[in-house]
């Protein structure tokens, strides 16, 4: 079930929605075709520290991911995780991965129940959304998800990053987040105040044991898997042996990207539309795959 809620400014043809499950509100985004049925629904998944409004970005009109995705064809919900938003208030201190798993997959197949999301639900995240979405790929059954799109996210910390792991109540360097700040539209940093949220307590606790999760799970993934890194990404390795170590137990086809011009929140920055350009191109070979690919509508 979805209702409205209020809050920050949206894109023209962004309404804000909540996703209702086990009493959990989950707020959000969504965005539509303003003709015709979707060709498939995007669901993306914000980072640490943000907020859905990170795929909505203001600061300019090709940042927007919803706006973007909706005039080429595809349904875009951008969900505010447990411990975010609207669930803040019945989840102040957040979820641990595992338990955003299960809640975040109900959620969407009540969504999926209630809208037409085409040939399927595929999933985009950011950071530490990006660590929920690939534990909701190896956890949902085959064929619920059509393809996995993760940026700013890896296995292996950077020595920075590591220092911050060690000591979870650290302050975070701006470095880390955004990189240089010429990266980002004028008015990013203003607009950002409807982005950025408070990290809930659970997620900061379970922060440093990600590497080992991600080795268990990776294994487990059973769809169409694509990483990008940004070039100035601060929290993750990316160079070639990162690389290597963070695809070798992956057994599904797989590609890695790295984003010029790009900080580690990629979406906010003028490289958004390259990157979210490059993740719907993504998105149709997986509908390729899944033999329901077709011309995008003009």
């Amino acid at each position: 079930m979805t209702v409205p809620t209020h809050a920050h400014p949206v894109s023209a043809g962004v309404r804000r929605v909540t996703l209702l499950h086990a009493g959990i509100p989950l707020s959000g985004l969504l965005a539509e075709p303003r003709h015709g049925r979707p060709r498939a629904a995007v669901v993306c998944l914000h980072g640490g520290g943000m907020s859905a409004a990170y795929f909505d970005g203001q600061a300019h009109p090709d940042v927007s991911l919803l706006a973007l995705g909706a005039r080429l064809g595809y349904s875009v919900l951008a969900l505010d995780r447990p411990g975010y938003g609207a669930s803040a208030v019945t989840t102040p201190q957040g979820q641990t991965l595992a338990e955003q798993s299960a809640t975040l997959s109900a959620a969407l197949r009540g969504f999926a129940a209630d809208h037409d999301i085409g040939a399927g639900m595929f999933l985009l995240a950011h950071s530490y959304g990006g660590k929920v979405a690939l534990t909701m790929a190896a956890d949902m059954a085959e064929g619920e998800l059509i393809g996995l799109d993760v940026s700013g996210c890896g296995n292996r910390h950077a020595a920075e990053a590591a220092r911050y792991a060690a000591a979870p109540g650290g302050r975070v360097g701006h470095r880390l987040n955004w990189g240089p700040l010429h990266l980002y539209p004028p008015g990013t940093f203003r607009a950002s105040a409807s982005v950025v949220a408070p990290l809930p307590e659970r997620e900061r606790l379970e922060w440093s044991s990600w590497p080992e999760r991600y080795g268990r799970l990776a294994p487990r993934l059973r769809l169409p898997v694509r990483l990008t890194f940004a070039e100035h990404e601060a929290w993750w390795r990316h160079d070639d042996a990162a690389i290597t170590d963070l695809t070798r137990s992956l057994a599904v086809p797989h590609t890695v990207d790295r984003l010029p011009g790009a900080g580690h929140n990629i979406s906010l920055g003028w490289s958004a539309r390259t990157y979210h350009l490059r993740a719907l191109a993504f998105l149709e070979e997986c509908l390729a795959r899944h033999g329901t690919g077709s011309l995008l509508p003009l």
